[in-house]
């Protein structure tokens, strides 16, 4: 298993550079790829013991495969392979393929590191991927969103490679244990660049603009398994460190409460996903234990609704309260809001129910309030109107969808400008992309069957009404729009600066001084 684990690791990097010499074949190497993410995922998941791999055993370098690691690895190859099938007609170029791989393998990679070196090497490789897709349709907007990206991603990585130094000077490893012992300022300065990295808390204030501006495939991707990259690590610290595991999950408990928060406001449905992506991540971090199934259900509902979002007639609620959508796509839209809301018979239900139990008595008040607020953030798409066929049918084109609406996003543009579109048909890459990502939401409740009991169900049932009626009557009729200077570049670097004293403080406190 072990060679088969370091072939499968490097070859998405190898396949990424084939495309660029066989251009016609980029989309069926892409989804081989993917397909192959899937395999190994399932191989891993059936293993009965963790793989250990020591690559360099003097320096801690090392890899970790398990169950926590099959999951992660397998929601990257259903979004992956979603997002392929989903562009197959776009006319998307080789560069595109090449670019997608090479962040689904490196992301991968994330997913198995055990050492703090071999990570940061995999999240710099993430950022360059991450900023060429972001900045592929080369407008003067795109690229300035990426490399606003770009930027504040590598002034997170730099305070945390110092903080990989600091362990290593403390304990001569960069394994991830060697977080235990080492000084208070290490752990800041490494969980800084994973805050960061991952869009946690005040530290993922980047996020918003970045997933919102992005075509939508590329938002799919980013925000379904790109952002998981900073998450895993913490989650993977908290399993070995008991002294970690408080840390993580105060900041799953900020991070739901603050992404809600902006998500029950928010006009904008690109725009209110990507704050829902930082809620939802506060949900992977409130309960470590079972982290991966959460990221399952979260990364493959994220990413349909960014699809499903790409091809909606606006970004504006308000316009859309008085455009009729066609009812399939509606139909499409309302099984992920039910499941990302934590409704019977779909993933998201087996999830939230699954975290809940595995909820420290601290954390109850704050995560039910996070799961209302998702209920009342989703029932703006839930409570779309709705028709047989669209007054005018919708095409996804190259560069997401042509339709002036998707334009202005991408230049930045008011979504309140309207929309119009070519008479043409969704391309059935759109539903084979459904089929898959709503798909396994349907299919990945055989991971936790024990979830349907009556108390179970009645609980979150509850949360949902509560939800809808508390946004019918209150929520929808409010015009409450928040500021966002706060999501200003040199805002967001010197929101790091405050983060690393929270940081510090907190784990000086519940270290006594040393961890």
């Amino acid at each position: 298993m072990t060679e088969i684990t370091i072939a499968w690791i490097a070859l998405p990097f190898f396949i990424g550079f084939v495309i660029y010499l066989l251009p016609k074949l980029d989309r069926w190497l892409a989804l081989a790829i993917a397909t192959v993410s899937a395999v190994y995922a399932v191989l891993i998941f059936l293993e009965p013991f963790p793989l250990e791999i020591q690559l360099l055993d003097s320096f801690g370098v090392s890899l970790i495969i398990d169950q926590l690691s099959s999951f992660f690895i397998f929601t990257n190859a259903l979004v992956t392979a979603a997002v392929v099938i989903y562009c197959w007609q776009t006319g998307k170029t080789a560069f595109f393929y090449m670019q997608a791989i090479i962040l689904h393998g490196s992301v991968n990679a994330t997913f198995v590191c055990a050492d703090f070196i071999s990570l940061y090497v995999a999240l710099e490789v993430i950022s360059i991927a991450a900023f060429l897709l972001i900045a592929y349709p080369r407008t003067d907007r795109s690229i300035w969103v990426g490399l606003r990206y770009l930027f504040v991603s590598n002034t997170a990585m730099l305070f945390y490679l110092v903080g990989a130094l600091l362990v290593y000077k403390a304990n001569n490893s960069f394994h991830y244990q060697g977080l235990s012992g080492s000084p208070p300022e290490a752990v800041a300065l490494i969980f800084l660049g994973l805050l960061a990295k991952g869009g946690i808390f005040v530290s993922g204030l980047w996020l918003p603009l970045t997933h919102s501006e992005s075509e939508s495939p590329v938002s799919a991707m980013l925000s379904g398994v790109v952002v998981k990259a900073g998450v895993f690590p913490m989650v993977r610290c908290a399993l070995l460190l008991e002294e970690i595991d408080p840390v993580v999950r105060f900041f799953g408990v900020s991070t739901a409460l603050l992404g809600v928060g902006y998500a029950v406001f928010e006009k904008d449905t690109k725009r209110m996903l990507a704050f829902h992506t930082i809620s939802q991540l506060g949900f992977v971090l409130a309960a470590p234990v079972v982290a991966g199934f959460y990221a399952l259900t979260h990364g493959l509902v994220k990413s349909a609704l960014f699809l499903i979002a790409g091809i909606l007639p606006s970004r504006n609620f308000k316009q859309l309260q008085h455009q009729p959508i066609d009812r399939q796509i509606w139909i499409a839209l309302v099984i992920a809001s039910f499941s990302i809301s934590g409704f019977p018979l779909l993933s998201g239900f087996g999830a939230k129910v699954l975290t809940s139990e595995n909820l420290l008595p601290w954390q109850v008040v704050g995560m039910n309030i996070a799961a209302l607020g998702t209920a009342i953030s989703f029932a703006k798409f839930i409570f779309l109107p709705h028709q047989t066929s669209p007054p005018v049918p919708l095409l996804i084109g190259e560069g997401s969808i042509t339709r002036r609406g998707e334009h202005h996003e991408e230049r930045g543009a008011s979504p309140e400008e309207g929309s119009n579109v070519d008479k043409k048909k969704i391309q059935s890459g759109f539903w084979w992309a459904m089929v898959i990502l709503l798909g396994g939401l349907i299919g990945a409740n055989v991971f936790y069957y024990e979830a349907y009991t009556l108390k179970n169900i009645v609980k979150p049932l509850i949360t949902i009404v509560i939800g809808w009626l508390a946004y019918l009557f209150i929520f929808k009729k409010l015009t409450i729009k928040l500021p966002r200077a706060i999501e200003k570049f040199d805002h967001l670097i010197g929101v790091m600066s405050l983060m690393l004293f929270l940081l510090f403080w907190t784990i000086w406190e519940r270290s006594g001084g040393l961890i």
